[in-house]
């Protein structure tokens, strides 16, 4: 044995009563579980944690993570590694970097600069999927990357690769070279496909093209996540339109970050949730994630109408130079609510600037549009648009829109699992990127009781390995491998605010991959023990 935790609460990920035990570690795979109950030696170790006062759980999976860029950016990543996260799901909102070929490259990286960095100090070398995997594998000079990764197709990406930017339908060879391409994606590991339906030109998809593609999913076993087309008005409409479209496809489906946000939303989660129940009581395949807080975060960009968007970046700043196209795009947004923005119309003073890519702008973060307008003696659009301009529609945000009701009532049903929607970039990023596990375990479980212990972790661990297919991962159990986080369950909570959003949680002194220290005694190491996780078959 490498290491043994003597005498602790263990919390194995299936929801049943925790119970007391020593857990012995050989291989990077846990290999012995004695209960306090079992009679026999108590197995030995080079190394023995103390577990008294705490619980040993199933590393953390981040179901909606967005650090594509940041695992071969920053070796530490303690954002996810600090806080038990010892599995991300990339790849997210239909966006990401790969497949790409050298145009699609370029615009991807300007499209998403807000939540990724326009990636200027990375090596962009892959241009598959197979060859990103690759990449994460091989990160840090072949050492590996701080957590595991796992990786969705981004169907807008393969969208922009097959047809541009066009809104329009695609022709039957435009479908043909999609599914050619979720499927080699597919072949080489990736684990489902996600879309961003608010976000250009994944959009531009009808649900015939989307079906398509789901049932190339469906056919290697894996699933959709959509970013749906609409959390605001029309959110149960966009919610039941992925259920119908992936049971014709005969997909399973993740609902990402599944919100009910917007002020014609309050209150409304119980009828997402009887939808969500018709559906998995007439058989169909789902879950979803959510992270524990009220505002959401996107680019400012996000919040155009889709047309306004068709053309791609370039185009977009054109428009917004023009001051006939830039009218248009103010009355959408401002009188009859942009697709951009849900279909509501968009309320200045619930967008808080979080970051910017160009330092001379770092004036406006922390504030409102609205709050900057009234400062500059203009009005919110004037404001907005400027940014958007000057920034190289880089800006991201903070949306002040959800509720709290709705977020207590979704985290509790049964097919619910754990997501930071973490955006690491920007100088006021959200708090949910260094917070979410340890609020979820702080704040819902011992402050507010929403949800039991065993509970919560089922949520955050098994449950989510459930989905992703994951035959040795998310449960302690002998044999699996020793993906693990020790926590104080009476103290683990969150230390990010939205005032000090990159502040360490507390009360997680100890997070293994492989059985090797990534944090010890409250620190980061050096441990470098992260690799691509690819799709198991079936």
């Amino acid at each position: 044995m490498d290491t043994v935790v003597r005498d602790v609460r263990v919390i194995d990920g299936t929801g049943t009563p925790s119970y007391r035990a020593d857990v012995a570690l050989g291989g990077g795979r846990i290999a012995e579980i004695h209960r306090e109950t079992d009679a026999g030696p108590r197995p030995g170790a080079a190394r023995v944690v103390d577990g008294a006062g705490l619980a040993l759980s199933p590393g953390f999976i981040d179901m909606h993570a967005h650090s594509d860029l940041a695992l071969l950016r920053d070796p530490s990543h303690e954002a996810k590694a600090a806080q038990g996260v010892t599995l991300e799901v990339i790849g997210q909102d239909g966006l990401s970097y790969a497949p790409v070929d050298d145009r699609t490259l370029a615009e991807v990286r300007a499209q998403i600069t807000g939540w990724n960095g326009d990636g200027s100090d990375i090596d962009f070398s892959w241009r598959t999927v197979g060859e990103y995997l690759d990449r994460l594998d091989h990160g840090f000079a072949g050492q590996g990357i701080a957590v595991n990764a796992a990786y969705l197709i981004p169907q807008g990406t393969v969208r922009m690769l097959a047809l541009g930017w066009d809104d329009r339908a695609a022709t039957p060879d435009e479908i043909a070279r999609m599914r050619q391409l979720v499927a080699e994606g597919l072949e080489q590991g990736a684990v489902g496909l996600s879309s961003g339906l608010t976000y250009t030109p994944g959009m531009y998809a009808d649900d015939a093209e989307l079906t398509e593609l789901c049932r190339v999913v469906a056919r290697y076993g894996g699933y959709y996540c959509p970013h749906h087309r609409s959390y605001g008005a029309g959110a149960l409409d966009a919610y039941e339109e992925m259920v119908g479209l992936t049971r014709q496809a005969g997909c399973a489906l993740h609902l990402a970050h599944a919100t009910m946000n917007f002020g014609v939303n309050k209150g409304r989660a119980p009828e997402l949730i009887a939808l969500l129940d018709r559906a998995l009581e007439s058989g169909a395949d789902i879950t979803l994630d959510t992270y524990p807080y009220t505002p959401g975060c996107t680019t400012l960009v996000a919040m155009l109408p889709s047309w306004a968007s068709e053309g791609g970046p370039d185009a977009i700043l054109d428009r917004l130079r023009d001051d006939a196209a830039a009218g248009r795009i103010r009355h959408v947004m401002e009188v009859e609510g942009a697709d951009g923005c849900h279909g509501v119309p968009i309320e200045w003073d619930t967008i808080e600037i979080s970051g910017v890519s160009d330092p001379a702008l770092e004036g406006y973060v922390g504030r409102t549009v609205a709050e900057s307008a009234r400062e500059r003696g203009e009005e919110p659009w004037t404001t907005a648009r400027r940014l958007l301009v000057e920034d190289r529609l880089g800006s991201t945000i903070l949306q002040h829109v959800g509720h709290e009701e709705n977020v207590r009532a979704i985290m509790r049903h049964r097919v619910h699992t754990g997501g930071s929607d973490g955006i690491l970039q920007g100088h006021k990023p959200h708090p949910r990127a260094y917070g979410t596990f340890p609020k979820y375990l702080g704040t819902y479980v011992r402050e507010l009781g929403v949800l039991s212990l065993e509970e919560c972790v089922a949520h955050l661990t098994g449950r989510a390995a459930a989905r992703l297919r994951l035959p040795d991962r998310g449960l302690v159990r002998e044999g699996y491998r020793a993906d693990l986080v020790l926590f104080d369950p009476d103290t683990v909570a969150a230390g990010s605010t939205f005032d000090a959003p990159r502040t360490l949680p507390t009360g997680v002194p100890h997070v293994l991959i492989d059985g090797r220290f990534v944090i010890e005694d409250g620190r980061r190491t050096d441990v470098l023990a992260g690799r691509s996780v690819r799709r198991t078959r079936p």
